[in-house]
């Protein structure tokens, strides 16, 4: 498959896309050892693996808002590191960690290029519960994405020149995007809706840009937990260390 060139977008010029990496391990972070955390109850009549939070970082948060152990993910919808993390990780944290109480996981977005952004706003097209969900199924398909955005490169390239509120309409058309989010419960009408906002998706693009600076992260995926980036980038690493830190 040829690479697809992308295109200057007047909407992000601002954005620093290019400075974030796939695959890049995090900055270093400590995690101190401690003692096996006592599972914490969810409220009656409801599970952790269903609780889900936007936090004022934009991130959507599954399990207990107020677990003692927060684990945040900074991914890129094009990242195969980010696609090997969602299959292999998880689906432990959801049926291990998170219904125990003590373990959150919340995930950010970290903007790569135009494809990314137009994935991370389909997947915040719906209910909040929605989102990390559709995320997951949408990391399965990279390369079904990335496929069809190459045979479709003189409708990809074309998006590059219209206005805002069609250009990431465009984009997600070429790589078959809004098909397959229909598949999934999300309209095509309500799809085109939410590409066509430019300022929800500029927000996106702002709020990766911001916390890309303000915590110095280039690559993706890293790993926060409890606020202090981690040296691993992947789940067989990053197990041990949710452990060390008393998740069981």
């Amino acid at each position: 498959m040829k690479p697809i060139r992308l295109f200057a977008l007047g909407l992000l010029a601002a954005a620093p896309l290019a400075l974030v990496a796939c695959g890049d391990e995090a900055a270093p972070g400590e995690v101190a050892e401690g003692e096996a955390l006592p599972a914490i109850a969810a409220p009656a009549g409801t599970s952790w693996k269903d609780t889900v939070t936007v936090t004022p970082e934009g991130g959507y948060m599954v399990g207990n808002p107020d677990a003692p152990l927060k684990l945040v993910e900074y991914a890129s919808h094009t990242c195969g590191a980010c696609a090997n993390f969602s299959a292999t990780g998880k689906p432990v944290l959801a049926d291990k960690y998170i219904p125990t109480g003590v373990v959150s996981f919340e995930l950010r977005n970290l903007v790569r290029d135009p494809i990314d952004l137009s994935i991370a706003t389909l997947v915040r097209c719906g209910a909040k519960e929605s989102m990390q969900p559709l995320s997951d199924q949408a990391w399965l398909a990279l390369n079904d994405f990335f496929a069809a955005a190459d045979a479709n490169q003189a409708l990809y390239q074309a998006a590059g020149n219209q206005p805002v509120e069609q250009r990431f309409v465009t984009i997600a058309q070429a790589a078959g995007l809004i098909d397959f989010f229909a598949a999934r419960g999300l309209s095509a009408d309500q799809a085109r809706t939410c590409l066509a906002d430019a300022k929800a998706v500029q927000a996106i693009a702002d709020a990766s840009t911001a916390q890309a600076e303000e915590l110095s992260i280039t690559g993706t995926p890293t790993f926060l937990l409890n606020g202090k980036k981690l040296e691993v980038n992947q789940w067989a690493q990053l197990e041990p260390l949710l452990q060390r830190a008393g998740a069981r």
